[in-house]
């Protein structure tokens, strides 16, 4: 239907997903967000009211979908993963249907100033977190706080006691980020990394502590440049330390 867009194909393996017999949107809610979005939009929908004319909630979902542009549908698919219908915890299809439509897609993303940000990354580290709730809901504050464009230093701030929060729970202590360096090293190489990774680690971990107390326990002006480079090396840092522990947990 469009020149640029997201094959049908991927369509109709986001609508098997997000409109699954037993774990997907009802009927009513898929005609009901996608209504929403054809108002926004100026879109005309095959199926506008519920029951609708399709042989089934799977293929309604995929002809409503098909009605809308790339960057439309990419902004829809997105948004109908994180339903609030759906339990807060993703099921595993929809994390990774996620995760491809951010690898795949992400430059049919919609917003004004799109994120230069590497979303594959995030939605990787935010599956990884899911065994760390409180390390989990800092990182996702900050994300929050990112895509708003907004509290620079708290959303620094987030992310540094994500982290530290992440690395309380890996070390079973309660180490200040700076006191929990000297165990970092030592993490790394007992699960199986190398001493030249642990020993990279630990100066960038060393940088990044005091990077941070510049910035955040000082009240410095935030570089904003800088942020999505803190953003990525965080998101780095947790998900290869998680990813060992689990590993060889």
């Amino acid at each position: 239907m469009f020149d640029q867009g997201i094959p049908a194909t991927f369509i109709q393996y986001a609508a098997d997903i997000l409109a699954d017999t037993s774990k997907g949107l009802s009927g009513g809610v898929i005609v009901r967000a996608t209504a929403a979005y054809a108002v926004e939009y100026d879109v005309n929908l095959p199926h506008p009211t519920y029951p609708f004319d399709a042989p089934n909630k799977r293929t309604a979902l995929y002809e409503n979908l098909m009605a809308f542009s790339g960057p439309q549908q990419y902004r829809i698919i997105k948004e109908l993963c994180d339903h609030r219908s759906f339990p807060i915890k993703p099921s595993p299809e929809r994390k990774e249907l996620k995760i491809r439509l951010v690898t795949r897609y992400s430059h049919l993303d919609p917003k004004d100033t799109p994120s230069e940000v590497n979303e594959t990354l995030i939605e990787e580290t935010k599956h990884w977190l899911e065994d760390y709730p409180d390390s989990l809901s800092l990182y996702s504050q900050a994300l929050d706080k990112y895509e708003h464009g907004a509290f620079q230093r708290n959303l620094l701030d987030d992310l540094r006691l994500s982290l530290e929060t992440l690395l309380k729970g890996i070390f079973q202590n309660g180490k200040s980020l700076e006191n929990q360096i000297q165990f970092v090293g030592s993490h790394i190489k007992s699960n199986g990394g190398s001493s030249e990774l642990a020993n990279m680690f630990l100066k960038l971990l060393d940088y990044y502590s005091k990077y941070n107390n510049s910035y955040v326990k000082h009240n410095d002006a935030v570089i904003e440049e800088e942020i999505e480079f803190i953003l990525e090396i965080t998101s780095s840092f947790m998900k290869h330390l998680v990813r060992l522990s689990a590993k060889n947990g």
